[in-house]
């Protein structure tokens, strides 16, 4: 009897053992593979985030995003500099903020946005530190910004909307003033990289920039209006928030009525497919549209 209960617990200690070896070596093996497809497979990675915005289900995408990007940091752990999670997770947190959170949340969405801005500067690099610690002098930003080009477009690009949004959200803050002309540096540098990234985003940031801006601080409309009917030509009007941001930024700021009205119109009878790419952003532009007509009598004198 001795020997069968001595038996029985060596058989249970051993499978004990090897069911921990396994476990062990599951887990080192999946932090391999973790790195292994951070590092080998990149396309997955971005496509991992940027397909939500074919999605044209917009409560489906609210529901389901923030899941994305909290797997997406929980790989970032396995692997902190990478790059391309970098630079999805600083898209993703962006899209997210802009279209979900920004309405109904500025101050989470300002939180949100400084959060997608970091993600882009690290992924960036020493030229991303190089931003943040000359964030009070424009000259040497502009002069350093010369040194990043094509293959470092995409967090450039998605380090500078979010900062450009974190910024109009907090233009009541000296801090938020304070780093405007090093936004706008890195948006002018997006520009001369490829000023039609990201269906043409970069001439709708510029132009919303100068419209802003009163005349003595820099700002243009008969400018602004330019950029964006630059961005309109990139996706033959196919891009909503081009349309969008056309009215709420230009047409209000030179109480264009007649302009603003037929802009936001035209939104509401299109189809948000016809840029399968961008179904997700022209739908919520869409329902955007709708909502700024019927406040429309608030906007203009």
């Amino acid at each position: 009897m001795l020997r069968v209960l001595n038996i029985t617990r060596y058989r249970t200690m051993k499978s004990y053992t090897c069911k921990s070896l396994i476990i062990l070596l599951l887990s080192i093996f999946l932090a391999g593979c973790v790195r292994l497809i951070t590092q080998f497979s990149p396309s997955l990675i971005s496509n991992f985030t940027l397909t939500f915005f074919e999605e044209c289900d917009p409560e489906l995408a609210r529901q389901s995003l923030p899941a994305e990007l909290k797997l997406l940091e929980g790989l970032l752990k396995n692997d902190p500099q990478n790059k391309q999670l970098l630079a999805t997770l600083s898209a993703g947190f962006t899209g997210y903020s802009m279209l979900f959170v920004e309405e109904e949340n500025p101050e989470r969405a300002s939180e949100l946005y400084l959060r997608a801005r970091d993600y882009g500067l690290k992924a960036l690099g020493r030229k991303g530190a190089f931003l943040r610690a000359s964030s009070l002098n424009e000259d040497k930003t502009r002069t350093g910004l010369k040194t990043i080009g094509e293959r470092e477009i995409e967090a450039l690009f998605f380090t500078t909307m979010p900062w450009q949004a974190w910024i109009n959200l907090n233009l009541d803050k000296p801090v938020a003033l304070a780093q405007m002309g090093v936004a706008q540096a890195c948006l002018e540098r997006v520009l001369e990289i490829n000023p039609q990234y990201f269906y043409g985003v970069p001439y709708v940031l510029m132009g919303a920039v100068l419209a802003a801006k009163p005349g003595l601080a820099g700002g243009n409309a008969l400018q602004a209006r330019g950029y964006f009917e630059k961005a309109m030509q990139v996706t033959d009007g196919k891009f909503y928030l081009v349309q969008y941001y056309f009215a709420r930024y230009y047409a209000v700021r030179i109480q264009d009525k007649q302009l603003f009205v037929r802009l936001l119109k035209d939104l509401t009878k299109r189809r948000p497919d016809e840029l399968k790419e961008a179904c997700l952003i022209n739908a919520v532009m869409r329902q955007r549209a709708k909502t700024l007509l019927n406040v429309s009598g608030d906007l203009f004198l």
